[in-house]
C-alpha cells in the first residue's frame, strides 16, 4: 500500500511538473510577441496582458524579471540554431555554403529585431544575470563554423590551427554588420549576405593560395570518399561540374 501511495504522488508531482514547463513555454511565447509589438523595453504589464493573465500568475512561474529574460534567451537560440544549423551542414560549392550561413543569421534577426535588441541589451533584467546568453550564442556558431573551417583545411593538407580563431573573428564580423544594419536600414538583406560572403570568401581564398591551393568558389564540394580507404572523420573534396 505504500508503494501504491508513493507511486501516485511521484506521478502527481510529474504531471504538475510537466504543466508547469508547459506553462512556462507559453509564457515565453507570450513575452517574445509582447517584444515583437511593444519593443526591447516592453514591460510585465505588456507581457501579462499579452499572456492574458495577471502579473502575479507570471511570477509564480519565474523568480523574477531576469528568469524570465534567461528563458527567452534560451528560446531565442533555439529560433537561431534552427536557422543556422541546417545552413552549416548543408554540403554545396564553398562560396553558396558562406552566404547561406550569413544570410541565415541575418534572416533571423530580420524577422526578430525586438527579439534581437531585448536579448543583446538585457535592460529588461532586474539583478546581474551569470548565464551570457549572447557570449553562448556566439559560441555555439562559433565552434560549428571552426569545425567545418577545419574540415576544409584538412581537406587540403593544411594547417587547421587556426580554424577556431578565424571562427569567432567570422562570427564577430557578421554580428557586427548586422547591428550596424539593423539600425541603418541602408540596404537590403540580400546585398549585405553578398557583401560579406565576397569579403569571407576572399579572406578564405587568400589563406588558401597561400599554401598553393587554387579554388573555385561555384564548384560542388562532395565527401564522397569511400569509408575504407580514408581514417576517420568528415573530408572533402573538389570534383568537376560535369562530375557533380
Amino acid at each position: 500500500m505504500a508503494r501504491t501511495v508513493k507511486g501516485g504522488t511521484d506521478a502527481r508531482r510529474e504531471r504538475w511538473k510537466g504543466h508547469r514547463e508547459a506553462r512556462r513555454a507559453e509564457f515565453v511565447e507570450a513575452t517574445i510577441r509582447a517584444v515583437a509589438k511593444h519593443g526591447p523595453d516592453v514591460g510585465m504589464d505588456e507581457i501579462a496582458a499579452e499572456a492574458g493573465v495577471s502579473k502575479p500568475v507570471l511570477y509564480r512561474h519565474f523568480a523574477d524579471k531576469s528568469d524570465l529574460y534567461l528563458a527567452v534567451g534560451r528560446r531565442g537560440t533555439e529560433m537561431l540554431m534552427d536557422k543556422m544549423g541546417p545552413a552549416i551542414e548543408h554540403d554545396g560549392p564553398i562560396r553558396q555554403r558562406i552566404k547561406r550561413i550569413v544570410d541565415a543569421y541575418l534572416s533571423v534577426i530580420e524577422e526578430h529585431p525586438n527579439l534581437y535588441r531585448f536579448v543583446v541589451r538585457k535592460s529588461f533584467t532586474d539583478r546581474p544575470v551569470e548565464q551570457d546568453v549572447v557570449s553562448e550564442d556566439k559560441e555555439l556558431i562559433a565552434a560549428a563554423l571552426a569545425r567545418l573551417l577545419g574540415d576544409y583545411l584538412r581537406a587540403f593538407d593544411m594547417d587547421s590551427g587556426g580554424a577556431e580563431p578565424w571562427a569567432h573573428a567570422l562570427v564577430g564580423m557578421v554580428q557586427n554588420a548586422g547591428d550596424w544594419w539593423l539600425d541603418r536600414q541602408s540596404m537590403t538583406r540580400a546585398s549585405l549576405s553578398d557583401y560579406l560572403t565576397t569579403i569571407i570568401w576572399h579572406a578564405i581564398d587568400g589563406l588558401l593560395r597561400s599554401a598553393g591551393v587554387e579554388l573555385d568558389p561555384d564548384a560542388p564540394l562532395t565527401s564522397d570518399f569511400p569509408a575504407a580507404d580514408l581514417p576517420e572523420g568528415p573530408h572533402l573534396r573538389v570534383v568537376d561540374v560535369e562530375e557533380a
